[in-house]
């Protein structure tokens, strides 16, 4: 997979598996992080780059010569050292990025098994990639190939089946350790997209008609609760509301906590559940006896009835992972062999430009136009020729791109693989 200029696809992150949420934290990124991070890519020459920051995981998928150019783009915009991140990161290299990228699109490195909505966050770093110029061919085809093997391993296999979200542990963890769960005030601050699938999860599974969201934007909150038949209050009560509150759900974007031990007055009982990444709700509402805090990493931990029938789908899954990524992997093989058809079509072009030479001093009404159609579609039969054979010949492809630039006298080119 050697690029021009030798450069190497690479994969390099930190996920739940070696960073706890502090940390992830530290290297969370926000829309504004990637978009910087993306501008300071095309200043430094990167030519492919797509940045993945979930409460999961963060990752960059990108060309460079070496890691270390992604890490330090990653570190220059977030709030994480290149110190802390070699502590827990992991550094994915050409096929074994690749094979990465398939694994966490597809669910099965995900914190909670067959969670698949990583897959809208692989979408939409690619999209914004490709507004800023940096997401070139390889990167486009494998995230597609990636969001199809999403696509199918949904659609032929169970491994999605219950609770696989962080927003459906979240109500489980609820459901098992609240009693009376429909009489209780459930105020969700913040609605992002955990928070919409939180507010979701809690109308269609507690029955519960005391919900209520804050959100800092009110028309977002206003949106979803229209959906859900769920009251809204202004942020300004926040306060208020948290302490009218049985169980406090935070799903907020913010970079710092927006709760904290000074907010709560209340002597009731009062669970806490930080869905957030950075963490939003600050340990110190812990010292108070009546509050009881659980943050996401907690909830990863919960399993249910079925997750090992969901564990019995992964060889499924990979199956399927295995029949895309070979797919990729024969398209990722013609590009070896554009550089040597490229050749041939401009040996070809110098042989008719000095024919045409010669017929122009010996036929005075040499028709030039018809000529020039005629032998450019004579080029293109013979190259499509070539490219075809090429392609078909398996194990013995690198034999003939070496026989065709012996009988064309073909300079080396560049590889492309």
């Amino acid at each position: 997979m050697q690029q021009t200029k030798s450069t190497y696809f690479y994969a390099v992150g930190l996920s739940y598996e070696k960073a706890d949420a502090e940390v992830r934290g530290h290297f969370s990124l926000s829309l504004s992080d990637k978009q910087k991070l993306l501008e300071q890519a095309k200043t430094n020459g990167i030519e492919s780059v797509i940045a993945i920051s979930t409460c999961n995981r963060t990752e960059l998928y990108g060309f460079a010569e070496h890691p270390y150019q992604l890490i330090q783009l990653l570190c220059d915009n977030t709030k994480g050292t290149v110190e802390e991140f070699q502590k827990v990161a992991y550094i994915h290299k050409n096929k074994d990025a690749v094979n990465h990228m398939f694994r966490v699109g597809s669910g099965l490195d995900s914190q909670i098994l067959g969670d698949f909505e990583i897959i809208s966050q692989i979408k939409t770093a690619a999209r914004l990639s490709k507004a800023k110029g940096l997401l070139n061919s390889y990167t486009e085809r494998l995230v597609n190939s990636v969001i199809q093997a999403s696509k199918r391993i949904k659609n032929e296999t169970e491994l999605s089946s219950g609770a696989t979200s962080v927003s459906f542990a979240a109500v489980q963890y609820i459901m098992n350790n609240v009693e009376r769960i429909s009489e209780k005030n459930i105020l969700l601050f913040g609605t992002g997209k955990i928070g919409k699938n939180t507010c979701e999860n809690l109308v269609k599974h507690t029955k519960n008609p005391h919900i209520t969201l804050i959100n800092r934007t009110k028309t977002k909150a206003e949106e979803i609760a229209g959906k859900f038949n769920v009251l809204v209050k202004d942020y300004e009560h926040l306060k208020k509301e948290v302490n009218n509150s049985d169980i406090l759900i935070v799903a907020t974007g913010a970079q710092n906590p927006t709760i904290n031990k000074s907010l709560i007055s209340t002597k009731n009982p009062l669970l806490i559940l930080d869905l957030s990444i950075p963490k939003n709700v600050n340990e110190n509402v812990s010292e108070l006896d009546n509050v009881s805090l659980i943050h996401m990493d907690d909830l990863a931990k919960i399993t249910d009835d079925t997750l090992e029938k969901r564990k019995t789908f992964i060889p499924a899954a990979e199956t399927i992972i295995d029949e895309i990524s070979a797919e990729f992997n024969a398209w990722l093989d013609t590009l070896r062999f554009v550089p040597t058809i490229q050749a041939i079509k401009h040996k070809l072009t110098d042989f008719k430009n000095s024919e045409f030479n010669t017929q122009r001093k010996k036929l005075a009404d040499f028709n030039e136009d018809q000529a020039e159609l005629i032998t450019n579609n004579l080029i293109q039969k013979i190259t499509n020729q070539f490219a075809h054979h090429l392609r078909e010949g398996g194990s013995t492809s690198d034999e003939s791109i070496e026989l065709i630039k012996k009988i064309f006298q073909l300079e080396e080119t560049s590889s492309n693989v």
